[in-house]
């Protein structure tokens, strides 16, 4: 294989999950390639630099095209297409961005409890 589009080599190697995604981040004009921007349809042929948003969250991603796949293969064989080059700072600010996603108020459980939901009613001055 000489030439694949680029959103498919970027949902091949599973930078996306699924190629709309892709094609939209391409969309964007956040994908660019020594410093040009690329279309969903740009052809890659090997051994560039791609810089990308990640697929969720902040951040540029920037991603070397070892080979070319234009299907949806196991990932240890998707890994080895590509090579991560995204600096260690943008790993460590994405790593603070999951953590304060992921942290929850005190006794906040998600969906309310029964009880939960009287004493919000309750608040709402639904209930006496």
């Amino acid at each position: 294989m000489e030439s694949v589009r680029l959103d498919k080599w970027m949902w091949a190697v599973r930078l996306f999950k699924t190629r709309g995604m892709a094609a939209r981040a391409c969309q964007t004009g956040r994908v660019k390639c020594e410093g040009r921007e690329l279309k969903a349809s740009s052809v890659l042929r090997g051994g560039e630099v791609i810089e990308l948003p990640f697929s969720e969250g902040p951040g540029t991603r920037v991603v070397k095209v070892r080979s070319l796949i234009d299907r949806r293969v196991a990932a240890p064989l998707a890994r080895e297409a590509c090579e991560e080059l995204t600096p260690p700072d943008v790993e460590e600010s994405r790593r603070i961005w999951r953590e304060s996603r992921s942290m929850r108020k005190e006794g906040d459980q998600g969906r309310p409890t029964k009880r939960n939901r009287r004493e919000l009613e309750k608040g709402r001055g639904f209930f006496d």
